[in-house]
């Protein structure tokens, strides 16, 4: 499974505004609606809740909210890049600059954490982070998400 397998058409936001996390969650839930056909406020209080159960803020800007929904065809995934980092309550206490909104069936079980495991695999290299970071357009920022991992093996 690669992240571009994932990410939806029309799914990555190179200039994201949001001044809060809500706001971020809102926006993002109406433009996960308009590709899914799920309604808003369903993909919208899904995520709250998941939000209540703790951060999905992971630390070094980076954001993963992740949900199952029921009548999801598939795993999804939107990515945001945002004009201005905002707080999202993440564990380092560092604003979001970064936000990967994982939606996936609620019949996903293990592929659910192969997605998470694969966008964990993408943001734990740091040159990765700064292509993510510094890509001037779409296209580029499209293959900074699409690029394989580099390897870690001796």
């Amino acid at each position: 499974m690669d992240l571009s397998d994932l990410l939806a058409p029309g799914g990555i936001f190179p200039a994201f505004e949001a001044t809060s996390k809500k706001q971020a969650l809102l926006d993002l839930s109406a433009r996960a609606s308009e590709i899914t056909q799920i309604d808003q406020r369903v993909i919208y209080e899904t995520l709250l809740q998941r939000e209540r159960l703790g951060s999905t803020g992971l630390g070094r800007g980076i954001a993963v909210p992740h949900v199952k929904l029921q009548g999801l065809g598939g795993i999804i995934c939107l990515f945001a890049r945002l004009v201005k980092p905002i707080d999202f309550e993440s564990l380092d206490d560092e604003p979001v600059d970064l936000i990967f909104l994982l939606l996936a069936p609620d019949h996903a079980g293990g592929d659910h954490l192969k997605a998470l495991a694969k966008i964990s695999r993408l943001v734990r290299e740091p040159a990765a982070l700064e292509r993510l970071r510094t890509a001037p357009d779409l296209p580029s920022l499209k293959r900074a998400l699409t690029l394989p991992a580099a390897s870690h093996a001796a």
